[in-house]
């Protein structure tokens, strides 16, 4: 069975300023190769039994499956939600050159 090496992580934070700073620390870490910050989106959720509303920043991480919990401790401890989303999904296809770069700047 194929076991994907690389993973795309998936997470929001409360404005660009935090983004950034978990960020540049996964990429120092040589936790992840790339992380991508989108622009604001409005988001709409339910949070103790309340509809809630807010602008958030995504977060697109780029990453080697080893190296997940690593991630998602140094995530949720820079993090300031009590629960952020943090969501991992494997990639199974790609284009070679790009995978490998992954591979490269991001060592286990």
């Amino acid at each position: 069975m194929y076991k994907p090496e690389q993973l795309l992580i998936f997470t929001t934070c409360p404005d660009a300023n935090i983004a950034c700073r978990i960020a540049t620390a996964l990429v120092e870490a040589k936790l992840a190769a790339c992380v991508q910050i989108g622009q604001a989106v409005e988001s709409i959720y339910q949070w103790d039994n309340n509809i809630c509303q807010s602008h958030e920043v995504p977060m697109q991480i780029k990453c080697m499956t080893t190296d997940y919990p690593a991630i998602e401790q140094l995530v949720i401890t820079m993090h300031p939600y009590e629960v952020p989303e943090f969501i991992a999904t494997p990639i199974i296809g790609g284009f070679g050159p790009y995978l490998q770069w992954i591979k490269d700047n991001s060592p286990s």
